[in-house]
């Protein structure tokens, strides 16, 4: 089979790929460009074949499995605000239901307690639980279990 004609599988494959996001495709469309090698050095079609095999497969089992695994991993670093969850913090201003104000990694934010019925007291330390807008919503450390 002529080198082009793997080519055109393989690009076939990638753009398939690109819209099914199965990972399978895409190693499809490599072990097509290999073919593609073989041809263009001019092995014959078994050699073609078998060397379409050899990388499907071994795509198969061992990139893909892989691949999925580092795929499906939540990142490692949080960013923006939502790096500020889980930090503690020092109430600055009583901290209430709808009001309040903590120092939080070294500047001020407006806060307000999770439990509607809590009363912070300046001086606590609190847990940021999560960020809604500029308002950080936190629960103090002494309550937690």
């Amino acid at each position: 089979m002529p080198w082009f004609v793997w080519l055109l599988a393989a690009a076939v494959l990638g753009v398939a790929e690109f819209f099914t996001l199965t990972l399978v495709l895409g190693l499809l469309a490599g072990a097509a460009l290999v073919a593609a090698v073989v041809a263009g050095v001019g092995v014959g079609l078994l050699g073609q074949l078998v060397a379409l095999g050899v990388v499907a497969a071994a795509g198969l089992v061992v990139v893909r499995p892989v691949a999925l695994r580092h795929r499906e991993r939540q990142p490692l670093v949080r960013e923006g605000s939502d790096a500020l969850i889980g930090k503690r913090a020092e109430v600055v201003q009583e901290v209430t239901a709808t009001r309040g104000l903590i120092k939080l990694s070294g500047e001020e934010w407006s806060a307000r307690a999770l439990d509607e019925s809590l009363v912070i007291p300046v001086g606590a330390l609190v847990d940021v639980m999560e960020i809604e807008g500029a308002t950080a919503v936190v629960y103090p450390r002494a309550l937690l279990p």
